[in-house]
């Protein structure tokens, strides 16, 4: 794994598949499991899971049995928690959550006593099936960082769907579930960075999207507070897309991110344009009510674009269900276009009157200082059991060894 695939999963690079996260192993066809169409909230990369591996052999007369024991537990059970269920529930999740974060001390060990290279830690890719193997504890560390950010961010995904919606109702989501959710991406965010940052140089950012949604149904945030929510959007989503400019888009799942990206981006943009317009329509000169309603039109624009590639999103490979609007845009999406239709009829005469280019050109939208920040994550300290005399290499007599083989045959 590079550091591009890393900043490419840190900014959402695959579908968020909810339905489709059962481990193999419960008598489902490979085609059964791709046949499920599933809905995206939040853009969640694929997620993996360790397989069994030998710990007993490579380790085995180099620390102590205490250690060795709590590394087969604890990665054992990790194991069985993956392997056991599905991913359909915050429950489950926060257990996988709690055995990664029990795992990684004790895992940590192995780097700080210099055994960084005897085991082969193997993990497997939830979405295709596909095995990654590395003999490198730093490798495993990388892994289970990521996994508690990829469990974070399908714990949001699950948080925003709706269980069961009645036909013919509107999906609600308390506002309690949406503050849940962008503590959820800011911890995804950390752990990403601590990876790209920290952890991948030993191996030889949508929070705002929800401000947004949150700040629209709020009666007391104001226009501009909107205005500046949106123009943040519009400024994390071009890191995003920079940042994937040094990556290697080419593969599906690449593909299917600059959709993701693009989409977003319209959408954002669209949002900040029709708040940029009624905040300019507050003035009193011509001039303000000819650029508002440049303004609206171009958020109408913009919308209509991003219909379009969302759709692009959701038929590009692997295809996901096109999601009903929600957040800000479960707001915009009739909304633009009845203000900037009533704003033009408003001010059609100023607009015949006043031929002047200038003034009906498209303003610049504002540039903020951008307010979030990923979670700060550090890797925990190494398990106290590495300090004990007893966790040097071990002299084993002939007849314990042979018990230990026996042992671990059966």
């Amino acid at each position: 794994m590079t550091s591009g695939c890393l900043e490419r999963e840190k900014m959402g690079c695959t579908s968020s598949k909810p339905k489709r996260c059962s481990i193999e192993g419960k008598n489902k066809s490979k085609s059964k499991r791709k046949s499920l169409i599933a809905e995206v909230a939040v853009f969640v990369p694929a997620v993996r899971v360790p397989l069994p591996i030998d710990l007993i052999h490579p380790l085995r007369g180099l620390i102590s049995r205490d250690a060795l024991d709590k590394l087969l537990t604890l990665r054992g059970h990790l194991v069985q928690l993956s392997a056991e269920d599905d991913l359909l529930n915050v429950s489950r999740i926060s257990q996988l959550q709690q055995a990664l974060e029990e795992y990684l001390p004790v895992l940590l060990g192995l780097t700080n006593k210099g055994l960084n290279t005897l085991v082969e830690f193997k993990w497997k890719s939830l979405e295709d099936d596909e095995e990654f193997s590395v003999a490198c504890a730093w490798y495993e560390a990388l892994s289970i960082v990521h996994a508690m950010a990829m469990l974070s961010l399908l714990e949001a995904n699950l948080v925003l769907l709706p269980k069961e919606i009645p036909n013919g109702s509107e999906r609600k989501v308390s506002e309690d579930s949406k503050k849940d959710v962008v503590e959820l991406l800011l911890k995804a965010s950390g752990c990403l960075e601590y990876c790209v940052h920290h952890i991948l140089v030993q191996i030889p950012t949508q929070g705002v999207e929800m401000q947004l949604g949150l700040a629209s149904e709020s009666d007391n945030a104001t226009l501009s507070v909107k205005r500046r929510l949106a123009c943040e959007l519009v400024a994390y989503l071009s890191q995003a897309h920079y940042i994937l400019l040094g990556c290697d888009t080419s593969d599906l799942y690449g593909k299917k991110l600059l959709f993701f990206i693009k989409w977003k981006f319209l959408e954002a943009k669209a949002a900040a344009y029709y708040y940029h317009g009624l905040v300019i329509d507050k003035g009193n000169e011509p001039s303000c009510h000819i650029s508002t309603v440049c303004c609206l039109c171009a958020a109408d624009d913009l919308l209509n674009e991003s219909k379009r590639v969302c759709l692009s999103f959701c038929l590009a490979t692997p295809v996901t269900r096109v999601p009903p609007p929600w957040g800000v845009m479960k707001h915009l999406h009739k909304k633009i276009p009845n203000v900037a239709y009533k704003r033009s009829q408003m001010y059609a005469y100023l607009l015949e009157q006043d031929k002047n280019t200038t003034l009906q050109s498209l303003p610049d939208l504002p540039e903020f200082q951008l307010s979030l920040r990923p979670d700060p994550y550090e890797l925990p300290k190494a398990d106290p059991l590495w300090e004990s005399e007893d966790c040097g290499p071990q002299i084993q007599s002939l007849k314990d060894h042979l018990e230990d083989e026996d042992e671990h045959e059966s």
